[in-house]
């Protein structure tokens, strides 16, 4: 077994608990399932928002969906001038037999712009 990482992104709609909740999960369910991520393989989960983005937690979502015994942290993007508003990051650490080369970075909703060097 190996550590990986994935990384991840996804555009919110708006600025409403909801909106970040629910584009948080289909971010979070997208990663795990791309990578074939277990809830048992998964060591921590680290969010960033855009300063735009104070409604919620997005670590609320991962804990909505039952992963509330996986270590979470989230923390503010880097305000860097033009960068792109209203992003949720994250990266997950897990567990896998995987190659570096099979681990799958999952960039949605608008975010797939900030890495045009992946297929989505």
């Amino acid at each position: 077994m190996r550590v990986r990482a994935a990384r991840g992104a996804i555009v919110v709609t708006e600025d409403t608990r909801e909106a970040i909740h629910d584009a948080t999960e289909q971010l979070l369910r997208t990663v795990l399932t791309r990578n074939e991520i277990a809830t048992d393989d998964l060591i921590s989960i680290l969010f960033t928002a855009t300063d735009d983005l104070a409604a919620a937690f997005p670590a609320e979502a991962a804990r909505a969906i039952g992963l509330g015994q996986v270590p979470l942290l989230c923390a503010r993007e880097i305000p860097v001038q033009g960068s792109m508003a209203s992003v949720v990051r994250l990266m997950v650490h897990f567990h896998t037999e995987r190659a570096l080369d099979r681990v799958f970075h999952v960039y949605l909703d608008g975010a797939e712009s900030l890495r045009d060097d992946l297929d989505n």
